[in-house]
Formats: C-alpha cells, structure tokens, sequence
C-alpha cells in the first residue's frame, strides 16, 4: 500500500483527531505550564516562575500525602468489594429464570444514575438520623421486640468513609456485574458440557474453568474501575464535604484550587494524579487488547 492511499484513509480522521487534541491536549498542557508557576489569586505580587516548588510542595504536603492515603483506601475498597458482589450478580444471571431480564435491568438501574443525585440519594433517603431508611429499619425491628429506644446512630458522623465507600459500591457494583456478565456468557459451552460428563462438580467448573476465563475481565473490571473512582469527587463533596477525614486527591485538588486560590499548586497536583491514572489506564489498554486478542483467534 502506497503512501497516497495511506493518507487518503487517514484524512477523515484527521478532523476528529484535531478536535481531540484541542479538547484534551491543550488543556492539559496549559495546566502542566501553570504548574510550574508560582500563581496564587491572594497574592497576586508575588506571581512568577517557581520551577518545581509546587512539585516539592505536592510531595511533602502532609495534608496531600493524608488524601492519598484515603483515594488508595477508598479506592482498593470501593473496587474489591464491587468485584465480588458483581461476580456474584453475574453468576446468578448467567442463569436462566423467569423475569432475568426485569432483574438485570433493575440491577443495571444504580450505575446509570447522576453521581450526585445517588449521593444525595443515600444521604438523604437512608443514612439521615431523623427520617433514613436505616434508622427507622432499626426502630422497626426494635419496636418488634417491645422497645422504645432503639439505637439511631450518625452514621455519615460516626463512620464517614465507609459511608462514602457504600453508596460508591452500591453505584459501581452494576458496572462490574455487567463486565463479568459479558465475559460469563463467552465461556465456551462445549468445555463446560465436557466437565459435566466428567463429573466435574458446580465448584470445580467454577473453580477450574469458569475463573481462569474470567480473570482478564476481572483485572479489565478492576483497572476501569480503579480510573474512575480515583477521580471521584460527587460522593466525597456531598457526603461529608471532605471532613473527617474523607478527603481524597480530586476533593484536595478542589480546596486547593476553589478555596485556596492556589492554581499552581492545585495544577501540580492535578499533573501528578493525570500521570498516575494515565499508567493505571496503559494496563487497561494492555488488558483490552489481550482480549481482542483472544476473541479474534476464536
């Protein structure tokens, strides 16, 4: 193929990918500029080169270093535990019984709420001490054995972050049930017919064939979910605000910018969390392409 014909192809692309780069790159750019100025709206005399002072900054920040700490926790959590209920969900689905397809499109229905409109759900609707739906199931099943002072504790108060950490499960776990979902319904039926034969057991299909085919989804369900919910911000701001301890890079970055007024700082913060999702996201890429890979050889 002559190189004419190479661009020829190539032409229709080149709009989209201008557009692209105007979109994504140059912003990006501009915010990797700014983060090495010395820029802070409250004291705009002493505005000027700082070179990587606002990295040294980003780097022994104990306050960043505290926001790190809790974006790892929440995250590792958040996604964990998303897994495991959503490989549970997908292995009931992956059954047929009457109504599936109700139950998996009311199963799909948490993720495909606004962030925010969830986080107010669970604040308001269930973990709020005078009408949520937690505090008066306690009253109810207290009330059941005769008492009249059942427990109502704060929960967004006394356990924050694992406030924060149920409502993202309960959005992300559909995410991961419809991956792994997908990637149950491509096991080859005629290798697990063949163990049925056998005798293979329920757990040893599972264990010795349905897993080892479902490990590439899983690592592509983990690494998509860990992109995104390091980058989460709606459930931490609408929650708890960022107090007690819940405060994770995207919420810090948001302080220091919004109410710091310290853009060459919150830039540099932003640039260090930009790099650390793009290597998160090369494995991703890495993974997709594995199993492109695999589907076409079948």
């Amino acid at each position: 193929m002559d190189r004419a014909t190479v661009r020829a192809r190539r032409a229709p692309l080149l709009p989209a990918l201008v557009f692209l780069i105007i979109v994504t790159q140059l912003p990006f750019v501009t915010t990797a500029v700014i983060s090495f100025l010395r820029w802070n709206a409250l004291a705009p005399q002493n505005r000027g080169f700082a070179g990587f002072d606002n990295y040294r900054a980003v780097f022994t920040d104990p306050a960043l270093r505290s926001a790190v700490g809790t974006t790892i926790l929440l995250t590792v959590t958040v996604v964990l535990v998303s897994l495991l209920l959503g490989l549970g969900l997908a292995l009931l689905l992956d059954r047929r019984f009457h109504g599936r397809g109700l139950v998996r499109t009311l199963l799909i229905t948490p993720f495909l709420i606004v962030p925010v409109a969830a986080a107010l759900l669970w604040k308001h609707a269930l973990f709020n001490t005078s009408y949520g739906l937690l505090n008066g199931a306690l009253t109810w099943l207290w009330g059941l054995f005769g008492s009249d002072s059942p427990p109502q504790p704060d929960w967004m108060t006394s356990a924050p972050l694992a406030a924060v950490e149920v409502t993202l499960i309960w959005q992300w776990t559909p995410f991961m049930m419809l991956i792994l979902l997908a990637g149950l319904q491509s096991q080859p039926a005629d290798a697990v017919e063949a163990a049925l034969v056998d005798g293979a057991s329920a757990f040893d299909i599972f264990r010795y064939l349905t897993l080892p085919h479902l490990r590439r989804y899983l690592e592509l369900a983990a690494l998509l979910g860990t992109i995104y919910l390091v980058q989460n911000f709606d459930a931490v701001f609408t929650l708890t605000s960022g107090g007690l301890g819940t405060a994770n890079l995207p919420y810090t970055i948001y302080q220091t910018f919004y109410q710091a007024h310290d853009y060459g700082l919150a830039s540099a913060q932003g640039v260090v969390v930009v790099i650390c999702s793009l290597i998160v996201a090369a494995f991703a890429l890495r993974t997709v392409s594995s199993l492109l890979r695999e589907e076409g050889i079948r």
